[in-house]
């Protein structure tokens, strides 16, 4: 892999770094490396003394971020997911953290490398596996998973109100040939998803929606976000950027739950739910990018940072 064909735009960045509140000996966590924009900017601000934990789960995303990095000595690149930060930090003895970025979805490399599978606007192997060692790969759901099954990925994960036609076309299709290509899966999107001016490729929500469940992105997100304000040291800070709105919401509400909200009957004249706050939501309502932003980075346009500091 040419690591120089790794470009990435970091999203929000400004935002990001003042969001962190970095100090230059503390210790900090890009939960999705990626092509390390964001890193680079969090080790220019951090002295010799402070870390950076950079994880993914995509080795070729390491290799770049170890290239892009590599002036920097106080960097512990880590080939996991984020989603297990609570036993990643324990096995590096670390006990407490000032600050941890995670910016979810798909990585715009990840998107322009046709042969990741990917992208509507390419024809390749059906793949969209983030971590290239997993077994599941979208070819397998589309081919495999029953019709109810998929309709409801589509649905729920794509927002897409044709979804059962999508999935009943799907079955009926990979019953003469295997659809085992982006093209396939695209055509069938088109052929059953009416083209609206201004809303995008007929098959962008399908093809997110199956990249969600390949790489199980949305069911343990809400234990994530929870892992990673415990992981946070008093004061710190957990900035999270979402791309669509079923990230938003898990992120939203792992933040108002970890406010403390008790739960208890209201008939009850006490609080019997021992609640516990561990923070504060920095904003309450998202940060989204700027007009100019999103005229230079078609990506970003709908980016949100959510902020929660640790107490």
């Amino acid at each position: 892999m040419n690591t120089e064909n790794f470009n990435h735009i970091p999203v929000l960045l400004n935002e990001v770094i003042e969001g962190l509140n970095i100090k230059k000996n503390g210790i900090y966590v890009d939960g999705t490396l990626g092509g390390a924009g964001h890193s680079l900017e969090i080790c220019k601000k951090l002295s010799p003394q402070g870390r950076l934990i950079g994880i993914d789960r995509d080795v070729e995303a390491l290799a770049c971020a170890k290239e892009k990095l590599k002036q920097y000595d106080n960097v512990k690149f880590v080939n996991d997911n984020h989603q297990n930060i609570k036993q990643i930090l324990s096995d590096l003895e670390i006990n407490g953290v000032d600050g941890i970025l995670l910016d979810l979805g798909v990585s715009s490399y990840q998107i322009d490398e046709i042969s990741r599978g990917f992208s509507y606007m390419n024809d390749a192997p059906l793949d969209m596996r983030m971590d290239k060692l997993q077994t599941l790969t979208a070819e397998e759901v589309i081919n495999t998973y029953k019709e109810e099954d998929l309709a409801k990925i589509i649905y729920e994960y794509g927002e897409e109100k044709f979804s059962k036609k999508i999935a009943r076309r799907i079955c009926e299709l990979r019953k003469i040939e295997k659809i085992d290509t982006t093209a396939k899966l695209a055509a069938i999107v088109e052929e059953c998803v009416p083209y609206i001016k201004g809303q995008g490729h007929p098959a962008k929500r399908t093809f997110q929606a199956i990249r969600i469940e390949v790489n199980n992105e949305i069911e343990p997100l809400y234990g994530a976000v929870t892992d990673c304000i415990d992981a946070l040291n008093p004061g710190g800070r957990l900035c999270i950027i979402t791309f669509h709105s079923l990230e938003d919401r898990c992120v939203k509400n792992a933040y108002t739950d970890a406010l403390g909200k008790c739960t208890c009957p209201k008939d009850l004249p006490y609080c019997i739910c021992k609640k516990i706050v561990k923070g504060k939501i920095v904003n309450k309502k998202p940060i989204l990018p700027t007009d100019k932003e999103q005229e230079l980075n078609s990506r970003s346009r709908s980016a949100k940072l959510r902020i929660f500091e640790k107490i």
